[in-house]
Formats: C-alpha cells, sequence, structure tokens
C-alpha cells in the first residue's frame, strides 16, 4: 500500500469530536506550519489533561490527508508510545509502531510511525528506517532532551513539539535554543472554570528540608530524600496527612526513592489501610495487575516512584500525595495532573505537599507566564525560593486533633523570630528566648490539665512544636552544628520537664485563681 493511498483512505471524517479550544490549538499550529519554513521548529503548551494527544493525533490525520509525506511521532515511555498509536487509531491514523521487537518489512504501507527515543536512534544508525520522506515530527513531553540528539536526522522535517510544562529538564539546554516559537493553550484556569479539569484542594504541611542535598541533575538526591522521608517523623506524618484529608479516598503517592516508597507501604499496612507498592522493578504483569486493582478499588492507595508521572491516566484519583519535594516544576505539574482528570461527579481533587512544593513553584492552577519562561528560564529558574527562605516563613501550626488537647489555651504559637528581634533590641541575652518558651509551654500545658501528670502527658506531644521552635532558635543566632543542636534539644526538654514540676502549683493558681485541688 502506498503513502498516497494510506492518505487517500483518511480522507474520511474521524468520529472523536474535539472541543473549540482544540481545534483552535489545531487551527493555530497549521496556520505556523503553513506561514513557516519547512524545517520550522514549533513548540505547543497545554496543561495536563487538556488533551495534548487528541489535538496532535488530530493535527497528523489531516497533515496526512492534505500532505505526500510521512509523519514521525516520538515518545520517551512505553506507556507513552502504546497511548499515542491506540489514540491515533481512533482517530483512523494507521501507524506502525516502532519498538524493539519491531519487524520493518512492511514499513513502505505507512505513512505514521510512532517511536521511542533510543529505540529510533539505534533503526536509524542500523540503517533499518527510511525517513527521507518525513515532512512532520511531533514530540510528545517535549521538555526532555533525550529528544534533541535526533533532531539532525530530520533536519528538514517540520517539527511541533508538545509538552504541559516548556521548560528544559536540564538548565543547560534551554527549549529556546531548540524551538523557534511558543505557542500557548488554555490555561489551567479557563480549563477549570469550563469544566475540562477539576479544581484543586490544597494542604500543606511545612517540611524542613535543609538536610536535602542537590544532584548534578538539579533536582534533591535520591540518597537525601530517602534519608528524610524514611524517618519515623516523616512516615507518621504522611499517615496523619492522609487520615485528615483523604480517609478512604482513592490515593496516589509519590516518592523520590523506591526505599520511602516501601517505608511508606509499611506504614499504611500497619495503620490498616489498603495499599499497594510500585516502581520500575516490577514486571509488565505485575504493573497491569496492580493498576486494575487500583482502578477497580474505590478506597485504594498506591504509593510509587514517579513512575506514574506520565502515560498513566485514572480519572478516579482523588487525592495525590506529594511525599517528596522537587526543584522541577514540570515533575511538580506532571505528579498533581494525575488527580487533575474530571471523571463522574467528581469536581474536586485534593493536593497533599509534604515538601514545600507550593511554597516553591505556588499554587497549581496559578497564572503563569509560559513566554516568558521559554524566552527567560534562567531568569525563571533563579528567581525560585530556596529552602531556607522558604523555612524562614514558617509558622507551625497544630494539626487539628492536637489542637484539641490544648482546647483551654486562647494561643499556643510562640513567634521565636519575634522574640529573637524583641530581645535584640532590649539588649537581652538570647537566652532569654529559651526561657521565654519554656515558660509558655509550661502555661499551656499546666491550663489544660488537673494535675502535672496530666501537664507532663501534654509536653510529650509538644514534639513537633518544640523542634520548629529550636530550629528558629538555632536560625535566629547562625548556630547550627550537630552536636550543638543535639545538646540544644535534649537541654530544652529538660528544663520543660523540671520547669513543669517545680510551678505547677504556681501556674495553675495564676491561671484559676485558686491551688489545684489534692
Amino acid at each position: 500500500m502506498s503513502v498516497k493511498t494510506v492518505s487517500q483512505n483518511l480522507e474520511r471524517q474521524t468520529e472523536k469530536d474535539l472541543y473549540n479550544y482544540q481545534k483552535n490549538a489545531i487551527d493555530k499550529v497549521f496556520k505556523a506550519f503553513d506561514e513557516a519554513p519547512s524545517d520550522y521548529h514549533l513548540l505547543y503548551q497545554l496543561p495536563t489533561g487538556g488533551g495534548k494527544t487528541v489535538i496532535f493525533s488530530e493535527f497528523v490525520r489531516q497533515y496526512l490527508k492534505n500532505h505526500d509525506k510521512k509523519v514521525v511521532i516520538l515518545t520517551h515511555r512505553i506507556e507513552l508510545l502504546k497511548q499515542t498509536s491506540r489514540m491515533l487509531t481512533e482517530f483512523n491514523v494507521s501507524n506502525k509502531v516502532v519498538d524493539s521487537k519491531a519487524n520493518l518489512e512492511d514499513q513502505a504501507e505507512y505513512s505514521c510511525f510512532v517511536a521511542m527515543v533510543e529505540t529510533l536512534n539505534n533503526r536509524l544508525q542500523e540503517d533499518m528506517l527510511d525517513i527521507s520522506d518525513v515532512g512532520l515530527v511531533i514530540i510528545d513531553e517535549a521538555h526532555y532532551n533525550s529528544f534533541t540528539k535526533l533532531f539532525k536526522y530530520f533536519e528538514n522535517s517540520f517539527i511541533l513539539g508538545v509538552t504541559a510544562t516548556p521548560l528544559s529538564s536540564n538548565k543547560d539546554l534551554p527549549m529556546k535554543d531548540n524551538y523557534n516559537e511558543l505557542i500557548t493553550g488554555e490555561t489551567i484556569e479557563h480549563l477549570i472554570e469550563n469544566n475540562f479539569l477539576s479544581r484543586a484542594e490544597t494542604y500543606q504541611y511545612n517540611v524542613g528540608l535543609t538536610s536535602l542535598e542537590v544532584g548534578s541533575n538539579g533536582d534533591y538526591t535520591v540518597k537525601s530524600s530517602e534519608d528524610l522521608y524514611t524517618n519515623s517523623d516523616m512516615l507518621r506524618k504522611v499517615v496523619y496527612a492522609y487520615e485528615q484529608h483523604s480517609l478512604n479516598k482513592k490515593t496516589l503517592i509519590f516518592n523520590n526513592g523506591i526505599n520511602t516508597s516501601l517505608h511508606v507501604y509499611d506504614a499504611f499496612k500497619r495503620a490498616g489501610y489498603t495499599i499497594a507498592h510500585l516502581d520500575n522493578t516490577a514486571t509488565k504483569k505485575e504493573r497491569k495487575m496492580i493498576l486494575k486493582w487500583f482502578k477497580e478499588t474505590p478506597n485504594a492507595i498506591l504509593t510509587s516512584v514517579s513512575i506514574l508521572t506520565t502515560g498513566f491516566d485514572e480519572p478516579s484519583v482523588d487525592t495525590i500525595i506529594l511525599n517528596r519535594a522537587t526543584k522541577s516544576l514540570a515533575l511538580y505539574y506532571q505528579m498533581v495532573g494525575r488527580g487533575s482528570r474530571i471523571y463522574k461527579d467528581k469536581e474536586v481533587f485534593k493536593i497533599i505537599d509534604l515538601g514545600n512544593n507550593m511554597h516553591r513553584f505556588g499554587p497549581w492552577g496559578a497564572d503563569i507566564n509560559w513566554q516568558k519562561i521559554f524566552g527567560s528560564p534562567n531568569y525563571y529558574l533563579d528567581s525560585i525560593v530556596n529552602d531556607d527562605d522558604i523555612e524562614a516563613n514558617f509558622r507551625y501550626e497544630m494539626p487539628d486533633a492536637l489542637r484539641q488537647e490544648f482546647a483551654n489555651s486562647e494561643e499556643v504559637y510562640f513567634d521565636m523570630k519575634q522574640a529573637y528581634i524583641d530581645s535584640v533590641n532590649k539588649g537581652d541575652s538570647s537566652k532569654v528566648l529559651l526561657e521565654q518558651s519554656i515558660a509558655h509551654h509550661t502555661k499551656i500545658c499546666v491550663e489544660n490539665s488537673e494535675d502535672v501528670y496530666d501537664a507532663l502527658a501534654l509536653m510529650k506531644l509538644l514534639e513537633d512544636d518544640i523542634n520548629h521552635r529550636l530550629e528558629r532558635y538555632t536560625q535566629c543566632i547562625s548556630r547550627s552544628t550537630y552536636n550543638f543542636v543535639k545538646w540544644l534539644h535534649d537541654d530544652y526538654r529538660l528544663k520543660l520537664r523540671t520547669h513543669i514540676r517545680e510551678n505547677f502549683d504556681t501556674v495553675y493558681e495564676e491561671i484559676h485563681g485558686h491551688p489545684p485541688e489534692d
């Protein structure tokens, strides 16, 4: 079958209906295609869930109908490869999947090829695929830089890159160096307003990330992330956050590291919840079985290691837990986007952020000037707030359940930073801050207790509050060596326990106007 015959077969109208914004996107791309040189590189941006695959599949259908040229579509994941091929078929575009097992003897019968980067690179080096007549190349998830090495094979082709986040995964290889122009699609806000995407409710838990290290790829290393996120405090926090905001809801948890995900799996199992773990070591059969279970189980929890950030579509997901921090804007939007799809009566999905990601990038769906980021990526990257500055503005908030234990206290927050400023202005020693904090902790323990034993029991519930105050204190006095911090924490708890024991009766009487009853 010739390319001409394939083109003629495409003339019958597709049964797929496109939304107006998708049709407008196709018109914009074709306009650029018609007006630009044949070797033009165009980048198109549309949020996750907006239907990028639908748009470029229809674009391919129309292109093949009107041009005697071939099309190559490139992906970086096997899941996207299959998903793209299926979508093209739905648009009546006969396509050849070029994978490691593909027999290319019948390639002359096809005008559209779908391939992964490495596989295509190998086939081209082996001279097994004829690309002499390729007029259009489409690159899915174009912000990944693995595609650029193939550009040399398509010097006379129109290249269309599509992505939700037109910011290169490599700071040293900006997208503006490989694309001539960016066309932006609908905003997340517009898609939400018109019921194409769900609205997000975000719940943040401030996390100290100063122990994390940044690797050569510009993101936090797996090793430092696992050291933080596998500790008992963080494991308790992720289970608590789920119980507070997503109990018995379908939940997808993203982690940075297999070991972290396995620890999360164990923590939820011990708490009696239905959960599965998935990483890239799972076989195809295991992966298929787990995802089928996740799809069919209403209260399923799935903990994973970034493997489901692309090529995975399960619109019934109610909650996304970011049990990790990232410096990648693209990864942040990919993870959150897994929960944004409309499903039955689902109009809202939840984001539980345990990595200060919203502080770093802003709320999901906030207005982002992609044109400015495309033109000046380094300016944007350099303007991202660093962890020290984020944490400097943290205010510890007691969880609701814990706050109930201190219901008799009008104010449980102690502003260590402001107290430090006040002490400096008065010329007091910084040790005064610790004395004031201990006195305040004693007060809230006593006013919610009937006897000293109750007060000491309440003191044990203040671990996170104590840690937060002492972190602020060390920041204020600029001392943070391991030995000093360890000594400070031990000394503070010892002094607080002693202060409660020695002053319970006095503080109780000051609060209630009478001594405690025997």
